[in-house]
Formats: C-alpha cells, sequence, structure tokens
C-alpha cells in the first residue's frame, strides 16, 4: 500500500486528431487531505478525473486510487472513489432514496449496510427522500450528487467543480458536511473556479495549465509565493497626478487623497515605497496593505505560461 490516496505518473492524454489534453503530469494526492486541482478552463482537469473514473483511457502513464493501478485492478479502484461531476447526473422519475438505493445496488452494498436516508439526512435532503429527483433545486441535485458518490462509502471522494450555481448558504452546509467527511478520514479532491474557497478548504494545491502540471505545493506556501503587494496611502491633500517612481509597479489615484500602489516586496519594501511619497512633499496620512491571495499566484502562474 502506498501512502498516496491517489497516485499519478507520466500521465498524458491524446485525443483523436492529436489535441494534447494531459502532457506528462505527475503527482501524488496524500490520504487524509482536502487536495486542490485547480486550471484555467480546458487546462485537463476533467479529462484527468475521466480517466479516474474509468471514461476516458490514457495514452500513457500510470494511475493508481488507493494503492490499486487502474489498469491492473479497475474494479478496487473504482470502488476506491466517488466522483461528483460538474454535469447533474440522475433518473429525473426516481426519487432521492431510490436514486441512492439503485447506485447502492450498482456498487453491491447488501441492503442491510446502505445507508441511504442517513446520506440524505447529511445533505439536508431528507425532506425530500420521496419527492421525484426532478423537482429538485439546482442546489438540492447538487448535493444529492455528493451523496449519490458516497453511497459505497468511498475512502477517496472528488469533487469537480461542486458548488457551480449554489447559492452561499446552501454552499456553506456542502463545505461543512466535506470538512466531516474529511475529519471522518475520506480524502477528498476538490476543483472549483472559486479560489477564496480553494484557499480556504485545501491543505495543498497542484494547478495544471494547457495539460502540464505548473505547480504542486501546500497552500500556505503556494499563496507566499505571490511577489506583488498593494498598499493604499492616504496623504495630507489632494493629488491631482499620481507620482511616478522606479519602486512602483503601479500607481493608481483611487480617490481625492488615496493612492494604490502595486510593488514587488522581492524588489522594495514598503518602507521604500512609502519614502518614495514622502519624497514627492506628500504628508501620510493613513496606510493599509493588500495581502497576496491565491487568486494573484493563480492568475500569476497561468499567465507566466499561456
Amino acid at each position: 500500500m502506498t501512502d498516496a490516496a491517489i497516485s499519478i505518473q507520466g500521465l498524458g492524454k491524446t485525443y483523436k486528431g492529436g489535441k494534447r489534453a494531459l502532457d506528462g503530469v505527475s503527482f501524488d494526492v496524500p490520504r487524509g487531505q482536502i487536495f486542490g486541482l485547480l486550471g484555467p478552463n480546458g487546462a485537463g482537469k476533467s479529462t484527468l478525473i475521466n480517466i479516474l473514473a474509468g471514461l476516458v483511457n490514457k495514452t500513457e502513464g500510470r494511475a493508481t486510487i488507493w494503492g490499486f493501478d487502474i489498469d491492473e485492478h479497475p474494479r478496487n479502484a473504482k470502488v476506491s472513489i466517488g466522483i461528483v461531476n460538474q454535469e447533474i447526473l440522475f433518473d429525473p422519475f426516481f426519487t432521492p432514496v431510490e436514486t441512492l438505493e439503485i447506485q447502492a445496488g450498482l456498487y453491491g452494498v447488501p441492503k442491510g449496510q446502505r445507508r441511504s436516508l442517513d446520506l440524505l439526512r447529511a445533505v439536508h435532503l431528507e425532506d425530500k427522500a420521496n419527492a421525484y429527483a426532478r423537482t429538485l433545486s439546482g442546489g438540492m441535485k447538487r448535493r444529492l450528487m455528493v451523496a449519490k458518490a458516497m453511497v459505497h462509502s468511498p475512502p477517496v471522494l472528488v469533487l469537480d467543480e461542486p458548488t457551480a450555481g449554489v447559492d452561499i448558504e446552501l454552499r456553506q452546509q456542502l463545505w461543512a458536511y466535506v470538512r466531516e467527511l474529511n475529519a471522518a478520514g475520506v480524502t477528498v479532491v476538490l476543483t472549483t473556479h472559486y479560489l477564496e474557497e480553494a484557499e480556504e478548504l485545501c491543505d495543498r494545491i497542484a494547478i495544471i495549465n494547457h495539460g502540464r502540471l505548473i505547480a504542486n505545493e501546500p497552500t500556505r506556501e503556494l499563496v507566499g509565493r505571490a511577489q506583488e503587494k498593494i498598499v493604499a496611502v492616504t496623504v495630507d491633500r489632494d493629488v491631482a497626478a499620481p507620482p511616478a517612481n522606479a519602486c512602483f509597479q503601479k500607481i493608481a489615484l483611487v480617490g481625492d487623497r488615496t493612492l494604490e500602489i502595486t510593488y514587488d516586496k522581492s524588489r522594495v519594501n514598503a518602507g521604500e515605497v512609502l519614502g518614495a511619497i514622502t519624497a514627492e512633499g506628500l504628508g501620510i496620512v493613513d496606510v493599509s496593505t493588500k495581502e497576496p491571495d491565491l487568486e494573484d499566484v493563480f492568475l500569476s502562474l497561468t499567465r507566466s505560461v499561456a
């Protein structure tokens, strides 16, 4: 057995026509973590997830799920993972409880071991257990998809854009449930376009762009890679035009007396930036800073290899 929940080595996929969707991607998802898999649209995330789900055949490389090679032990690999796709897929003429019972049957879960009502309760759908699934709202359908992925109690759960189109309250409920699953030992792989969610939830983040892995680091270390920093300086009098200085990457006038300055913290420090302002004869009344976040890093990395 490996310490990785998912291990991917040199994974590649070339579609008919020559489109290269994945190009030698290698990384491990540590057991017990919430792992973020990020990238722009078309970067190759869904292809990678569909390979793990057995829906797309890889061109080269190797992947294991919970220690089971997806080619050598496909049945064990599939039983070890639950996947919530972006698309909402289930029969609209079944009720939620019937949907979960059928899914559990497909995975060979004995009737006495099925947890359909417990799962519906966990995703706040107990009161909709016997309603037709087609009558559920978009947010309810997404939560039903999460419950459906957990019917066989897999040790790994993949959530592909699970909160797209979900309102804030339902999103918070979903993340609370994900945290509960993770605390109970489930390894979670998350793709999302809400970067603030990834920054808050994920222990580690990998970023894919144009089919290649361009980052794979603990979240705090990844955020720490951002070199740009922004400082807002309020001065003691009206400013007609923002002053220029070599230590500023950008400077903008955002009010009669407030200057917003972007600088590279690897080249200069905040003291030098403020010194450049006072050198213009301006008195400083107030200073506030904006710390870099995951969005800054994401944009920097994906633009640099675009």
